[in-house]
């Protein structure tokens, strides 16, 4: 993984109405910590943190006047409708240094027609050096039916790394696809457990309507 570079300015004012200043200027409060240091309180900015942030174990260097700081995000808080950053924790790391990170999983190819692939874990924790992080795991679900599951010892790990959650952690499991009746019963069950009842007035329009629709007949 690349690192990124981001010029930061110390912040020396705090609170919420700082805040609210801060972001008026689109950046952002940042608090920046780790290896038994005095939390550093930055502000980044914003635009730049949020396209270095689209992967959310980015490796960034923080550049403060003439003193540069490695650090991966920890902890990233957003704004629940318009999604920008609020704030955000870095936690700074070293070269040869192993954290724990949660690393997103997607899938790659199509199982055989008729089944249902349904991913259990759309992530997983692993240990891994703080300068290779895996963006993500792609896995191939190309060929595979019902009964076919990928489990977490089957992702391919970087050199190096090692899973942090039980190696038989199911990832990716295929069923076969439901049919149009077996919907139709899981509605009607939860119909029933919810208390919904149908109308008997529509029952009869639908029998009404497929009489009606019946072709006519003559002697």
């Amino acid at each position: 993984m690349a690192e990124i570079k981001i010029a930061a300015e110390a912040r020396t004012e705090f609170g919420k109405g700082a805040a609210r200043r801060i972001r008026r200027d689109n950046k952002v409060p940042v608090v920046l910590y780790g290896h038994g240091s005095d939390p550093i309180h930055l502000t980044l900015p914003g635009h730049q943190l949020m396209l270095a942030l689209k992967n959310s174990n980015a490796l960034l260097t923080i550049d403060i006047d003439s003193d540069q700081h490695l650090a991966i995000p920890k902890q990233v808080q957003r704004d629940p409708l318009k999604g920008f950053i609020e704030h955000a924790d870095l936690l700074i790391v070293r070269k040869g240094e192993k954290v724990t990170v949660d690393v997103r999983i997607s899938t790659v190819g199509d199982a055989v027609s008729g089944n249902l692939v349904v991913l259990e874990n759309a992530s997983i924790s692993i240990e891994a050096e703080a300068t290779h992080i895996p963006e993500a795991f792609e896995v191939s679900i190309e060929g595979l039916v019902a009964g076919d599951q990928i489990l977490a010892k089957d992702i391919e790990l970087p050199k190096g790394s090692s899973l942090v959650v039980d190696e038989d952690l199911l990832i990716v499991n295929v069923t076969s696809a439901p049919t149009e009746a077996q919907l139709d019963a899981e509605l009607a069950e939860a119909e029933a457990e919810a208390g919904i009842e149908k109308d008997p007035t529509d029952a009869e329009a639908a029998s009404d309507g497929a009489d009606s629709e019946a072709p006519a007949t003559t002697e």
